[in-house]
């Protein structure tokens, strides 16, 4: 889908990564039409060893010369200085996809001062092991070719999903930032062992295959999680009990507290 496109990364740290060798490593694009963007060289030059014909640049102007493609994966923070500096070298019909939490595409086409095809994208960090979550919501002027490119690109590193903008903020409380509710659970589930007499080395693996197991056994049977969970909890036994200990202690509460807060703080970038 993109033989014929040349993509830039700008900002291609994490996700930046991420992206790239998905769309590498699964035929979509060829090496030599990717460029990739840091701010060091050297953070560079190991991409490009690890992706043998990926152009690299220092320079984000350079990069966007040729490209029909704009993978926009800087820091929210970023965006204005970033944006000001390359506005005037990208044409109006280049595709600008952005995974900067919380900016609008509509603040995005403004930013760029035309009637800019966007594409606004919400991954997560498991896309660095191919198994991210990524939910996509088609700006103003982007047409269905452009959301199926984008979603072939995110499809690279686990499951896309394209939904309405107004529920891009609570994709960004829910699986954007959800990753960081799950390593605390695996925290909490380590020293809860650790605290029942096994090595940190022994509870760390397996609270960890246990997350990931679980997660998989709801993902490949399609069951919801609450007869997944009754299949677990026979009268009487451990299971129910310590499900009544998580109850009484609101940890469904907290979670979606914790979504609510992550999703509140997605809407205030984009009025900063």
């Amino acid at each position: 889908m993109l033989s014929d496109e040349t993509v830039a990364v700008i900002g291609a740290g994490n996700i930046g990564r991420a992206l790239i060798g998905g769309m590498i490593g699964s035929d979509l694009i060829a090496p030599e039409h990717v460029i990739a963007t840091r701010r060091t060289a050297s953070a560079l030059d190991a991409m490009a060893d690890e992706f043998p014909g990926l152009r690299t640049t220092t320079d984000n102007i350079e990069a966007v010369q040729d490209a029909s493609i704009i993978l926009l994966t800087i820091k929210p923070q970023s965006r204005a200085e970033v944006i000001t500096n390359l506005r005037d070298h990208v044409e109006r019909d280049v595709l600008v996809i952005s995974v900067l939490a919380g900016i609008t595409s509509e603040r995005l086409q403004l930013d760029f001062g035309q009637d800019q095809p966007v594409i606004r994208a919400m991954p997560n960090t498991p896309a660095l092991v191919d198994a991210g979550a990524t939910a996509l919501s088609a700006g103003t002027y982007a047409t269905e070719a452009h959301v199926d490119k984008a979603q072939s690109i995110f499809a690279a590193v686990g499951d896309a999903v394209v939904v309405s903008e107004e529920y891009m903020d609570a994709v960004t409380g829910l699986s954007g930032s959800g990753p960081a509710y799950v390593y605390m659970f695996i925290e909490a589930l380590t020293d809860a062992g650790v605290k029942q007499g096994l090595s940190r080395a022994d509870a760390a693996d397996l609270a960890a295959q246990t997350v990931y197991g679980a997660a998989k056994l709801a993902i490949d049977t399609g069951k919801h999680p609450a007869l997944l969970r009754d299949e677990v909890t026979t009268p009487g036994g451990t299971a129910i009990a310590a499900v009544s200990a998580l109850e009484e202690h609101g940890l469904r509460t907290m979670l979606i507290n914790a979504v609510g807060t992550a999703t509140q703080r997605s809407k205030e970038l984009n009025e900063e």
